[in-house]
């Protein structure tokens, strides 16, 4: 039935604030599944539809009814299913190209408010002060409060150079704040590299698009003539990386991986939901007539030492690349447990230029373990200190979003453990009580530096 609709995955987490970043691949309706239609049920539906439109206080329209009862059926399901009107459908597509209208912000739903999951870098919110928890509870002169997400999402949407007020809700902080944004129109750098220190290269993530593999593999050969072909160790940043493309984490595991490593695989209820990704071009590149981007990268780049950095902004694209390194013992995970995003969601074209996006599989690395709702457990447990005092219940994991998708194999129990710090670094004139929060890749990145030193240790090893 459609057998025909272009395939691509989406992997991103929760709604994006000026677009909803996906990618699909087809499904087609499994037959053994077919069962009678509810009569009575759907006489329900009929008398209600029918109360509406005769006695409702004003005149409502059939297509607004009908919309909303789409909406109704899906937002019900889970946290990510959702109608995507001509709008939204438009933007999807948009959107995967790394460059798109809006604020720049990962957003979900929490007690009828909209929350903050993660600016992303480089945004109009993430250099606002816009920042991971937030509770958005005005929109300009509009009580967030009663309004669906999507039309939450819209009136966050605007033409580039305009501004709105989001007025905000922060942990510790005494009373709202009002923060103004001014929408633009976002390019998101895909992939950032640089040596921090001559033989150790940083590579960050920051969301995975259309071109994150052939960025990553020009970063990549930059980084082997800079260092002359003599790398010590490589950091793979994808902290607050919130996902994106399928063929992206694929494109990057493959980077790492050994030539044909499963890197992903999924489980749903239809043939079509079933997939196994490897390191192969068939799987990252998918037809689209590209040449293998990755087949001159210099060899070393399958057996450099790394350490790939997550916490639990890291969603969806980011938890497949971590897992698959964690599971094929090509890099050691380090940070804080990931999200938990570990759904496959297809969207499903209806015409008139709309669609449905609809939640049919979970996502398992190699090895098995299933990512949704648990995400990533990293293999040494850092905490950063800007964040360790944090109180453990204001971080949103994919397990705090209301009706989420279970893990499918009862485990969903947070295993990071945060301890004490027992030294902090202090912002200058701070006499202590405060904690400087170091930008990513900077010198002060407190994870960062724990995992130089742990590349530095191995690398003592190796030559002894």
């Amino acid at each position: 039935m459609h057998s025909r609709i272009e395939k691509f995955g989406l992997v991103s987490v929760g709604l994006l604030a000026g677009v909803i970043i996906s990618l699909h691949f087809s499904a087609v309706a499994d037959k053994d599944t077919e069962l009678p239609l509810p009569v009575e049920e759907l006489r329900s539906f009929s008398e209600v539809f029918g109360r509406i439109k005769s006695d409702y206080v004003e005149p409502v329209s059939d297509k607004k009814l009908i919309t909303e009862a789409i909406n109704g059926m899906l937002s019900g399901l889970d946290p990510h299913s959702a109608y995507l009107d001509a709008d939204g459908f438009k933007e999807l597509q948009a959107g995967t190209q790394g460059e798109f209208g809006g604020l720049g912000i990962e957003v979900g739903m929490e007690d009828g408010l909209v929350k903050v999951i993660s600016p992303i870098e480089d945004t109009p919110a993430y250099n606002a002060g816009i920042k991971s928890g937030d509770l958005i509870i005005k929109l300009d002169d509009t009580l967030v409060k009663g309004l669906s997400l999507n039309d939450a999402v819209k009136r966050m949407r605007g033409k580039p150079g305009t501004s709105i007020v989001l007025t905000v809700v922060r942990k510790n902080e005494p009373k709202p704040m009002q923060i103004t944004v001014t929408r633009a129109i976002i390019k998101v750098q895909s992939v950032k590299s640089k040596l921090v220190e001559p033989g150790y290269a940083f590579v960050r993530i920051t969301q995975f698009q259309e071109h994150t593999g052939e960025n990553l593999a020009t970063a990549l050969s930059n980084l082997s003539k800079q260092s002359s072909g003599n790398l010590k160790g490589l950091v793979l940043d994808l902290r607050n990386d919130p996902g994106g493309l399928l063929t992206g984490a694929v494109a990057v595991s493959a980077a790492f991986l050994p030539k044909d490593s499963l890197v992903v695989y999924t489980e749903g209820r239809t043939q079509d939901a079933k997939m196994r990704l490897s390191a192969t071009p068939g799987d990252y590149l998918r037809g689209n007539g590209k040449t293998d981007y990755l087949k001159d990268l210099p060899a070393s780049f399958k057996t450099v030492p790394m350490v790939v950095l997550v916490n639990g902004g890291s969603a969806s694209a980011s938890e497949i690349v971590a897992g698959a390194l964690q599971d094929h013992k090509r890099a050691v995970v380090l940070g804080t447990q990931s999200f938990g995003k570990g759904s496959v969601q297809t969207i499903l074209p209806l015409g008139n230029n709309t669609a449905i996006k609809l939640t049919t599989a979970r996502y398992y690395t190699p090895s098995g373990r299933s990512i949704q709702a648990k995400g990533i457990v990293p293999d040494i447990v850092v905490e950063d200190p800007a964040t360790a005092a944090m109180d453990s219940s204001f971080r949103l994991r994919e397990a705090d979003l209301d009706k989420h998708l279970s893990n499918g194999q009862g485990e969903e129990k947070s295993e990071t453990i945060s301890k004490p710090v027992k030294s902090q670094p202090k912002s200058k004139g701070d006499d202590g009580g405060k904690i400087e929060i170091a930008e990513f890749g900077a010198k002060n990145d407190y994870q960062l530096n724990q995992a130089l030193n742990l590349l530095k240790g191995m690398d003592i090893l190796r030559g002894k």
